[in-house]
């Protein structure tokens, strides 16, 4: 089954290097705006219509990356503190595709 990742395009050599790696915090706070992991794993969806919220989310103040990540057991998945999915491993490089790349950040419209 493939699942997916959003990261900031910052990352992406690193991530290319040497896939994912939440104890590598790259060149961008991720997606959230943390600075710090939030969970030793990997947040992941099951589709891209869910990866879209977390284009929306985009807090690190420039364009983030999709990954698709090849076999992750549904089953091995764990819920965060947050309710997000991650897998509690690293991802090696061989199992991901890079599937958008340079997604800008979605404005974010204030209530007057």
């Amino acid at each position: 089954m493939i699942h997916f990742h959003v990261s900031s395009s910052l990352n992406r050599a690193s991530i290319q290097q040497y896939g994912l790696d939440w104890t590598l915090m790259g060149a961008a706070p991720w997606i959230a705006g943390s600075r710090a992991p939030e969970v030793e794993g990997c947040y992941l969806t099951e589709d891209e219509f869910t990866a879209a919220f977390f284009f929306r989310m985009n807090n690190t103040g420039g364009a983030v990356d999709l990954w698709a990540v090849e076999g992750v057991d549904p089953s091995s998945l764990m819920e965060s503190p947050n309710g997000f999915r991650y897998l509690p491993e690293r991802i090696s490089s061989d199992r991901l595709t890079l599937v958008r790349t340079d997604v800008a950040p979605v404005p974010r419209h204030r209530r007057p």
